[in-house]
């Protein structure tokens, strides 16, 4: 028993002085021994004090043996410390009994002084196994919960790089990746329980699209600056090439996810929303013309995102337009640009979207993308 950090406490439940008499002389040495004369001493003591072991007699005035059992296995803190029952009642049924309610051996008196020390010692040895699996268990677990929180830092850093290197070639500002991320979200809280939404929104895919977000135009790093930073608009051909950034993004991430070897699920919708953010719901978006629900429902969303904030943000070819336009707007496009149950969302949420729109105004300075709730 040296195993122990410490000499292991036993504590002996009985009402006979001889019984823990005898029992004291056989133990002492080798354990730290608390005694209690009924069930509800026992219980206090091991209130105060937390045994190793219990060895508890069954016929005891007041409270016996098998209802102290039944409120030690009851109780998180004592659960799992072993009970020995000593009884002179050795019946099957007593015994059976005793099993049933949690209690580790059945021991008969009068006490046989080799058998009660060679079952002491088996059980301790079995509770210092046990203890030292449940340490090694909870051991393990923190490792689980740091390797975790290790690997979902890793993905914010990715996301945060890819998107901020497509921040420094587009004219677009880091707040209005701030400000879409934010709609997205809003507007997938508002759908989570609806019929058409509700398989595929939940709290993993909700947070997998808001920090997604920031990565629909990454494709943008594609496309040369004489066309990407043009000070107006596009001629047909150039508009072309423009609308190529939704598929050289796509295939980016797909070719990152080759590099590693195998699918990388945290950029399943980092996918979905760069290649296809500019659908549309009658099937006139580009890149693969996609209609109503073949659309993935992230896309959706960020196409409400991005047609927001592009109307209510100022660019070198266009002026800055107000929230109502922008609304508007939204509203004219459901059922051809977009859904129009994600419009019916957008409406119930105008207010939001205009705090959030002032929230991380182009006139405040530019903070690190949000990465968590």
């Amino acid at each position: 028993m040296n195993q122990f950090p410490r000499k292991p406490i036993v504590l002996v439940v009985d009402d006979m002085p001889a019984n823990l008499q005898l029992i004291n002389e056989l133990l002492r040495e080798q354990y730290q021994l608390r005694v209690a004369v009924s069930g509800e001493q026992a219980l206090q003591i091991v209130d105060r004090v937390l045994p190793d072991l219990i060895l508890l007699d069954v016929q005891m005035p007041g409270m016996d043996g098998y209802e102290v059992c039944r409120r030690l296995k009851s109780n998180p803190k004592t659960m799992d410390v072993p009970v020995l029952f000593l009884s002179a009642r050795n019946e099957d049924e007593d015994q059976c009994l005793g099993l049933e309610l949690g209690a580790s051996d059945y021991l008969s008196k009068p006490v046989n002084p080799p058998i009660l020390l060679a079952r002491v010692q088996t059980q301790m040895r079995l509770k210092l196994a046990a203890d030292l699996l449940r340490v090694q268990n909870n051991f393990l677990d923190q490792e689980v919960l740091a390797r975790t929180r290790e690997l979902q830092a890793t993905h914010d850093v990715t996301i945060m790089a890819l998107a901020s290197l497509a921040e420094t070639r587009d004219n677009e500002t880091g707040n209005h990746l701030r400000r879409t991320q934010h709609y997205v979200r809003a507007l997938a809280e508002a759908l989570r329980h609806h019929p058409r939404f509700s398989a595929f929104l939940d709290d993993e895919s909700i947070e997998l699209m808001f920090k997604s977000a920031p990565l629909h135009d990454i494709g943008k790093v594609g496309i040369a600056d004489h066309i990407l930073l043009k000070p107006g608009r596009f001629e047909p051909a150039e508009f072309e090439i423009m609308k190529t950034h939704a598929q050289l993004g796509y295939q980016a991430l797909v070719h990152a996810e080759e590099l590693l070897g195998q699918p990388v699920p945290f950029l399943s919708i980092a996918k979905e929303i760069a290649l296809c953010h500019h659908e549309k719901w009658d099937g006139s978006g580009y890149p693969n013309g996609l209609a109503g629900d073949a659309i993935p429902v992230s896309a959706r969303l960020m196409a409400v995102a991005d047609v927001y904030d592009a109307v209510i943000s100022r660019r070198v070819y266009k002026s800055q337009m107000s929230h109502q336009t922008a609304a508007t707007i939204i509203y004219d496009g459901a059922g051809r640009h977009f859904d129009p149950d994600v419009v019916l969302a957008f409406r119930a949420l105008e207010e939001e979207f205009d705090q959030i729109a002032q929230r991380f105004s182009d006139s405040e300075p530019a903070e690190p993308l949000t990465m968590a709730g």
